[in-house]
């Protein structure tokens, strides 16, 4: 991913905790065909340290279970959002400015093993399912439907571990922009009703002052 040193970000418990919030992710293999990928979600085990492993699982039909060879590249992004220039004070003293798009993206890349082993894949969706089952109501889990149907589902399925070795982040969030054109942008995406994006923005330092790191 091309990051530039303004909007890099490297420490890797803000990169795992943007991860657990994104939850889904694009994994991207390569075959003998070429690239193939899927949408996926995934947990994280932040051991072995320092980046961790990846947990997911597949569709048995899905051919990126059976023909991926060599690394592979989980995909998660964040908050995101076009960028006017109408927001800029620097609009109206020059009229030098044009749109953008402010996101966070993190890039995980590492070997893939597949596990094909049906008590791994029921203890995996069980923790998937707790993962965002908590904190409703009424949580659902696997074992409110019958045993005999989650066990077909099991089946159907085939678990993978992603173990990371490069851990890659990028927040843009207008830290090359001078004060008063991301004071403009943050103001303009919570009138817009994106907070989560504007809060980033506001917490990210410009250039020279922990470049494109939230405090």
């Amino acid at each position: 991913m091309y990051v530039p040193n303004a909007f890099k970000e490297e420490r890797v418990s803000i990169l795992h905790d943007a991860i657990r919030r994104a939850g889904l992710a694009t994994l991207v293999s390569v075959t003998d065909e070429g690239l193939i990928a899927s949408h996926v979600p995934l947990l994280l085990d932040p051991e072995p340290a320092p980046y961790g492993t990846l947990l997911g699982h597949l569709a048995r039909p899905n051919p990126q279970a059976r023909r991926a060879i060599g690394d592979a590249l989980a995909i998660f992004l964040g908050p995101d959002a076009y960028i006017t220039p109408s927001w800029y004070a620097t609009k109206r003293e020059t009229g030098k400015v044009v749109p953008t798009w402010n996101y966070v993206a993190i890039h995980a890349y590492g070997p893939v093993e597949f596990i094909d082993d049906p008590v791994h894949a029921r203890e995996h969706i069980t923790h998937l399912t707790n993962r965002h089952e908590q904190g409703r109501a009424i949580p659902w889990a696997p074992s409110d439907a019958p045993e005999d149907f989650i066990a077909n589902q099991v089946r159907k399925i085939i678990g993978f571990r992603l173990t990371i070795k490069r851990l890659e982040g990028k927040w843009k969030m207008s830290q090359n922009r001078p004060a008063q054109d991301r004071a403009g942008t943050a103001a303009g995406l919570e009138r817009e009703g994106k907070r989560d994006l504007a809060e980033l923005i506001r917490a990210a330092s410009p250039p020279g002052e922990g470049a494109g790191k939230p405090r």
